[in-house]
Formats: structure tokens, sequence, C-alpha cells
């Protein structure tokens, strides 16, 4: 058994990318503000927070020196951003699918349009590679695309009653939405929040993950080009409080929220106090499992795929493997080989594949695990350790080796937490269809792993959350049933 944890570029273009978009050097200019300048956006512009409940510093991961310090908003700017939100709100929702699938259309082309710089905005306020960055800013403007197809077919039912009467229903927008993100997927998070909610009528205040504050106010400036009403999707920063704010309002319709189990515990109350419908997409401890008749050489390229993407930060990771005992050591062999031979470093060189955690607390956490792991009798197979660039300039960054732990036979807590998705690598498909049924798991993948295409639903079973990202089934949650009862005849009494 296994537990994983976890055009052309050069140094030269990595340097000049920073200096186009960090100070003092930014040279991005919208309106009067730089790319970090007024990280809030309400009403259709870059504004600064009426009021805050505190101050962030947002660092760059590969460096470790701060590229943003912001205000978070307070009770004032959420109640600003409500109230924008609101009447944008009044303006969308009558507008007919067709007219909002032409604006989420003209989104989609503007992310097309500025993929590079969206992704290396993402890679430098995130740590992840340029590469991968960009395959995330592909599923965007996907997402959207996507939706504004289901937006025009948004529709009820029709049932016929006796005696000439009918019954309809109406599928209805829900109102002003809440979406706070998290920081392993800044903008790919606001898109699949916004996307939906939009598609279905409703207006949206985002707040991204404090760690993470940019990325979310370039998507609110594409979605103001391409013509949704002023206010219809606000950014604002800040931390839980700022959180709190959101969840409590009385405006709000609902919160749909990414990011950790207390947090999203912490949400369902406060959301709970006004009834508002939630959607939780939490994190999870997710179980790999290798047959012995796998394709060992697609076997292991799936537990590479399954625990390194965006330096294992992802929730579907699937951390956990389990080996069949007769492949196990040719397993084991080949996964460490691979391992060792990924390419750390800068994450805006193309040739990367693996760039820093987010931040330096995030990496003590981890090497914490790995040293708790040893105490339990896990075997460190490679890495594990930080790792220290050639490159000066990185020096300061939060970078680790890739580990690979042999676990003990005995049980371990690091080993068995929790479940959210499952992987099967076998050449029996009856076998694996019939352990995928009796999985308790939002997403079972067969012969692959980490690929979420838009049109699937994406989300987990227990601890895990509910509710779906992506997906038809998506619309459920972003819209609300009204069922009209229509009489052709007398009423019927019995007074």
């Amino acid at each position: 058994m296994l537990f994983l944890r976890a055009g052309p570029s050069s140094a030269a273009v990595a340097v000049a990318a920073r200096r186009a978009f960090l100070p003092p050097c930014a040279a991005m200019n919208t309106g009067s503000f730089t790319v970090w300048d007024a990280l809030n956006f309400r009403g259709g512009s870059r504004v600064e927070p009426a009021d805050s409940s505190g101050t962030e510093e947002a660092y760059e991961p590969a460096t470790g020196r701060v590229i943003a310090t912001f205000e978070c908003s307070g009770k004032k700017e959420v109640d600003l951003a409500v109230k924008c939100s609101k009447l944008a709100f009044r303006v969308w929702r009558r507008k007919s699918g067709m007219q909002r699938s032409r604006v989420l259309l003209k989104a989609a082309q503007l992310i097309r349009e500025r993929k590079d710089e969206i992704a290396t905005v993402e890679s430098i306020n995130n740590g992840k590679s340029i590469f991968e960055a960009r395959l995330d800013i592909d599923t965007c403007w996907q997402c959207l695309e996507y939706y504004a197809g289901l937006a025009s077919s948004m529709a009820g039912e029709h049932i016929q009653l006796p005696h000439g009467s009918f019954g309809y229903t109406r599928r209805e927008p829900l109102g002003v939405c809440v979406g706070i993100g998290a920081w392993n997927y800044p903008f790919q998070i606001a898109c699949w929040k916004s996307a939906p909610a939009l598609a279905c009528g409703n207006s949206m205040v985002f707040k991204p993950s404090p760690f993470t504050p940019v990325s979310a106010v370039l998507l609110a400036e594409i979605y103001a080009q391409a013509g949704v009403p002023r206010g219809l999707f606000n950014v604002v920063q800040g931390g839980a409080a700022t959180g709190e704010f959101l969840c409590q309002h009385p405006d709000v319709a609902k919160v749909s929220f990414t990011g950790s189990v207390p947090t999203g515990k912490k949400i369902m109350e406060l959301s709970s106090k006004g009834v508002k419908p939630v959607t939780l997409e939490l994190g999870g401890k997710s179980p790999l499992i290798i047959f012995s008749d796998c394709d060992l050489e697609n076997a292991v390229k799936g537990a590479m795929m399954a625990n390194f993407l965006s330096q294992g930060e992802v929730c579907c990771n699937g951390t956990r493997v389990f080996v069949q005992r007769e492949i196990l050591d040719k397993f084991t062999e080949e996964v460490v080989k691979q391992t060792q031979n990924i390419k750390i470093g800068d994450p805006l060189l193309e040739d990367t594949r693996m760039g820093p955690l987010i931040n330096q607390p995030h990496l003590e956490r981890v090497l914490g695990f790995i040293e708790e792991a040893k105490k339990q009798g896990a075997e460190v197979l490679c890495g594990g350790d930080v790792y220290v660039p050639e490159d000066p300039k990185l020096k300061n960054g939060y970078y680790m080796r890739p580990c690979v732990l042999g676990m003990p036979s005995h049980p371990c807590s690091l080993a068995f937490y929790g479940t959210a998705h499952h992987r099967f690598p076998s050449r029996d498909l009856q076998r694996a269809h019939r352990v995928v049924a009796e999985l308790q798991a939002g997403v079972c993948y067969i012969n692959n792993y980490n690929v979420s295409p838009v049109e699937l639903p994406f989300g987990g079973y227990k601890m895990s959350g509910f509710g779906r990202e992506n997906g038809r089934v998506t619309i459920e949650y972003y819209s609300q049933l009204k069922t009209v009862c229509v009489e052709m005849g007398n009423v019927e009494s019995v007074f």
C-alpha cells in the first residue's frame, strides 16, 4: 500500500512576466488602477471598500514576496455589494435565456483571448505551473459556453388536469447568490460558480480566498466588458469576517462555498439562520485502487495525475493508493522514479511541472503530516523535504520535493481519513463498475483521474459536501420551481 502526498519561455521571459504583473513595475492598467490595486469590484468598476474588517497580504508563492496588501470588506461594503447586485438582478432576470446566452458567450470569448494573461496572473498568485494554469483557464471559457447553451433551455412542465384544467411549472432564478472560493483554483472556481448562476438569471457577489485575491477581479471586468448589467457580478475581498457578513445578509438567496470541512460547517450554520440553500464542495482524502490486471504504465500515469497536479493541492486527489500485492514492488519502483523526475521550480517556466505550495504555513503543515506519518511507521520512499531552487530569486519560495510514503500495514490516521472520489485502473470493466456501485463517493474514475469535463457534475458525498458544480443538474441548485394551478371550470367548494 502506498500513500502519495502531496510560445517558448525562459528565465528571462519569467522575469519579464513578473515585471509586467508585479509592483513596483506593475504595467497592466485598468483605468486608473494596476491589477493589484482596488481588488474589490462593485457596480461595474474597481473600488476601494467602503469599510474594513481587517488587512490581508497576498504573497507570490514562488518568491515569498508580498504582491498585494488590501483591506478586507466590512459589513458596510458587503451591504453595498449585495444591494448593487440586487438592483442588477432585477434587470438581468427579465432577459430571455437567449439574451443571457449571448452575454455569456461573449465573456467566454474574452477569456479565450486573454488566456495567457489570466494564466500568468494565476500562476504568480497561486504558484501552479503556467502550463497547468493555461489548462485551468480552458475549463473556464468552456464552462461559460456550456451554461450559455443551457440558458435558453430553462423550462417547466405543462400538466393536464381533469375537465380542461391544467397546471404548469416555472423555473425561476433565486436572486443574489454568494460564491466563496478557494485558493487552489481561484479563477476556475469563480467561473464554475458564476456561470450557472448567471445563466439561470441570478446575480452574484463573489469572495475569493484572501490568499489569491487577484484573478476574480479580472473575471468581473470580463463580465462587465461582455455586457452584463452593472453590478451583476461583484467581488468583495476578505477573510472569515467578510464571509460571515455575506452568509448572514438578509438579501442573499443562496451561498456556494468551496474550501475546508470546518469552514463549510460554519457557512452552513450561518446560512441556516436565513434558511438559505447551500452548496458545499469540501475536502476529501480519496482512495486510488490499482488492480493487478491493470495496464501498469497507465496506472502509474494515473497515480501521478491523481497526486501531483497543482502541487497536490487538489480536493479530489487520490492521495491514498491501494495496490494489489502482485504488482506492488514494480508499481512502487516506477512511481518513485517518475516522482523524482518531476521538474520543480519557477512556475512561470514552461518546463516546470511543480511549483511552490501556497504559503509558508501550508508548507509547514504538509511537512508536519509527513513527520507524523513517519512516527506512525510510514517509510519515506522519496521527497518530503524542503526544496531550495538554484535561482536566488526563488530562495524564499515555499517549495518542497514531492513525496511518496510507503504506509504500514496497521491503521494510520493519515491514510484513513474520509472519502470523496475514486479511481480503478482495471481491464475488468465488470469488476470496475461493480465496485463503483458500492462506493459512497460523489465522483468515481475508471482508468483515469482528475478529469473534470464541464458536462459532468462534480462534488462529494458525506463530509465532502453536497450539491454539485458543473453539469445540467447545477441548474437546479441556482433556480427554484414555481407551480401554477389553473382552473377552467367552476370552483368546487365544500362549504
